[in-house]
């Protein structure tokens, strides 16, 4: 289908490491990858462009990161990947065939990349949520078709809960896909400040964004984890 290109966008900061693992099948996939950077003081932005993606630089935050890789892409398809988040072979396609059958956007299935049983529970009950509020997050890829990311004025420039705030309205603009295979997320947050700690922080927040605490604040709740 060479009228529904795709472009992936990533946004990054200090992720040497993690972009060196997943860039290359992305590359290999999608019509081109944009690697949003927000000021990364290691390699990231060097690997980056040695593989072969194209770097847009800027402020952090990853709501102005995406929507700066957005614009600097040309694709119909725009694909949201976290650093962290491993796409599997058959996603890219799956995105295509899914705008091709009038999806407007959507997300993927998610596997939690750990072997504690209680991570890969969290795992599962990701996808619950997401079967029943059909609200992918942006640990699951979302995707949209570009018209309708411009209609709906790409992710508000938050700190943090940009990604939620995106599929509530995405969803209401028109039709959600849910596709699998599932994509792989890290879990290096639950095991560098601990599991309880995390799953009550992640409620904590969430509770506090529907009685309308600002994004703003409840960042203060939510130390990045590198």
């Amino acid at each position: 289908m060479p009228d529904l290109q795709i472009a992936v966008v990533m946004p990054v900061l200090d992720e040497e490491t993690t972009v060196e693992m997943t860039l290359p099948s992305l590359l290999r996939d999608a019509d081109e990858v944009i690697v949003s950077d927000g000021g990364s003081r290691d390699g990231t932005v060097e690997i980056a462009r040695r593989l072969g993606a194209k770097v847009v630089t800027g402020s952090p935050g990853r709501g102005v990161q995406l929507n700066r890789g957005a614009k600097a892409a040309d694709a119909r398809i725009l694909i949201f990947v976290h650093a962290d988040t491993v796409v599997p072979e058959g996603a890219i396609e799956s995105v295509r065939q899914s705008i091709a059958d009038g999806a407007v956007g959507g997300g993927f299935f998610v596997v939690w990349r750990s072997e504690r049983r209680i991570l890969r529970l969290g795992g599962r009950l990701t996808n619950l949520r997401t079967r029943l509020t059909r609200c992918p997050l942006g640990d699951q890829v979302q995707f949209c078709r570009a018209d309708v990311f411009q209609d709906l004025g790409g992710f508000e420039p938050w700190p943090i809960l940009e990604d939620l705030d995106f599929a509530r309205r995405l969803k209401r603009h028109g039709r959600v896909a849910l596709l699998e295979p599932a994509v792989t997320t890290s879990v290096r947050r639950y095991q560098k400040r601990g599991i309880t700690r995390t799953i009550v922080t992640n409620w904590l927040i969430w509770a506090l964004y529907f009685v309308g605490t600002s994004p703003e604040r409840l960042a203060r709740l939510y130390r990045n984890v590198r």
